[in-house]
């Protein structure tokens, strides 16, 4: 989905990068900060959706969106909740509040998808996910990963070899890991079902040797898992 942020504030754009990198059907193909510039950058290139800020020097987002044409789904991002009716009688897909969170973004994305028609791959079909690590995308099979971790703004995700830390939450890899192969046993944890080898009434033993604590909400997760 080809993606153009556009707010005049550099902040904000890492903040969308940031989130957007978590999903690979996101393609950010431009980044402009005033609606001067982004108009003539939609005058050549087409995209799918547009990430906008309101409050703009000279033209305002929604006085950029009163004079679009043929205009992609947007997503008003801004500090100023007193615009959202404005915004969607303008028919924006959703519209976040900064500081806006990787879950809010996440749901507005899911928004833009189902308004498109954007079917996904079932998770149970995945075989792998994609992670952001330092400046990098990897690319980590599901059937090495043996445990996720919250780890306070990160998660550890636990391969056979050692782990990958990487900015994100663990409801977020709740939500695109699959049910059939992972299940949370602690608010802190995720485990591959594959791994498990043993268990009592307090905790879960992985081949790997891990250790595993079992929360108290979780045990009927964990019911029948050997």
């Amino acid at each position: 989905m080809k993606t153009l942020i556009i707010d005049d504030e550099p902040l904000a754009h890492e903040v969308l990068l940031h989130h957007s990198r978590m999903h690979p059907d996101i393609d950010v193909v431009g980044q402009c900060y005033n609606a001067a510039e982004a108009l003539a950058f939609l005058a050549s290139q087409q995209v799918d959706l547009i990430l906008l800020d309101i409050h703009m020097p000279v033209l305002s987002g929604l006085d950029m969106l009163r004079v679009m044409a043929n205009r992609p789904q947007v997503v008003l991002c801004t500090a100023y909740q007193e615009h959202a009716l404005v915004g969607f009688e303008l028919d924006v897909t959703d519209y976040l509040l900064k500081p806006v969170s990787a879950e809010r973004f996440a749901q507005a994305l899911d928004k833009v998808r189902r308004r498109s028609g954007m079917v996904l791959p079932p998770p149970e079909m995945t075989s792998h996910i994609v992670i952001r690590v330092d400046r990098e995308d990897r690319k980590v099979e599901l059937s090495k990963v043996c445990c996720v971790e919250a780890y306070g703004n990160y998660v550890k995700v636990w391969l056979e070899d050692g782990c990958l830390l990487t900015a994100a939450t663990l409801k977020h890899f709740a939500e695109i890991l699959p049910e059939s192969s992972f299940v949370q046993v602690h608010k802190s944890f995720l485990v591959n079902k594959a791994w498990v080898v043993a268990k009592d009434t307090e905790q879960l033993t992985l081949r790997s040797g891990q250790k595993i604590k079992m929360g108290k909400a979780y045990r009927n997760n964990v019911s029948g898992l050997l």
